[in-house]
């Protein structure tokens, strides 16, 4: 068990319909087609894969792939989508637990290696995907850049989503890189709001990149989205690949 909070049933019967935007054919499809291209005819392992919100429809492109996930419950939701010899999913952390076989692709998307609350965690993370890849394959993470120019001194929050049923928040410790995700959300039209929050450790790209060094691994590209457009000083977040040398 790492320090990775452990998401709930509540949490994983709702995610998917929370989820339903970033989850669409048109959201999704640079993301199928940036990973597809990097798996080749090889096999993909999904970190934290979750309800399969990403594994599932990259499985249906005919990409081979397996996962890792913590949340017994999030995993019960993927099983209700593809079956277990279709998508073997290990029950597991991301950064001790091995799956059999090799990979040409390893990926963890959607701020997911912040889920892991020490550096020491992260940097068996990228161990724990280097250990799984082929010589040439990649190890890939979205994650965004933490939006610490937004915070004038003295103030410790800063809001990421302002809308009619969500209100979304950050919260910084900046001694110890851990960030507390901060939602309010009304379910209903009764005018009451659901209250959650989580914790993460946030990092910086050179922080990556040196967690991967430690690895193994080499930085091959960094680019400011799944379409390419390329990384600079204002992109919000980042998808970094790094290679396991031949």
């Amino acid at each position: 068990m790492t320090s990775s909070e452990l998401w709930s049933r509540a949490t994983a019967d709702r995610y998917d319909a929370e989820e339903s935007e970033n989850s669409s054919a048109a959201a999704l499809g640079p993301t199928l087609a940036f990973l597809a291209e990097l798996a080749g005819e090889g096999r993909a392992l999904e970190f934290a894969i979750g309800t399969g919100r990403v594994g599932v429809p990259l499985r249906e492109r005919g990409v081979p792939v397996a996962g890792i996930e913590l949340s017994e419950h999030m995993a019960a939701v993927l099983r209700h989508k593809l079956d277990e010899d279709t998508l073997p999913v290990v029950i597991g952390d991301m950064a001790t637990t091995v799956v059999p076989g090799e990979f040409t692709l390893v990926y963890l998307v959607y701020n997911t290696i912040t889920n892991l609350l020490t550096q020491d965690e992260q940097v068996e993370c990228f161990r724990n995907a280097a250990r799984h890849l082929t010589p040439g394959g990649r190890f890939v993470i979205e994650l965004g850049v933490p939006p610490l120019r937004f915070l004038p001194p003295g103030q410790v929050a800063v809001p990421f989503d302002v809308s009619e049923r969500h209100l979304g928040f950050d919260t910084f410790d900046l001694v110890e890189q851990i960030l507390v995700s901060h939602h309010l959300t009304r379910d209903g039209d009764d005018g009451r709001y659901r209250r959650d929050a989580s914790r993460h450790r946030y990092a910086w790209p050179a922080e990556l990149n040196l967690m991967a060094r430690i690895a193994g691994l080499e930085l091959e590209r960094r680019v400011a989205d799944w379409d390419g457009a390329p990384f600079t000083a204002d992109s919000a977040k980042h998808i970094s690949v790094w290679r396991k040398p031949t």
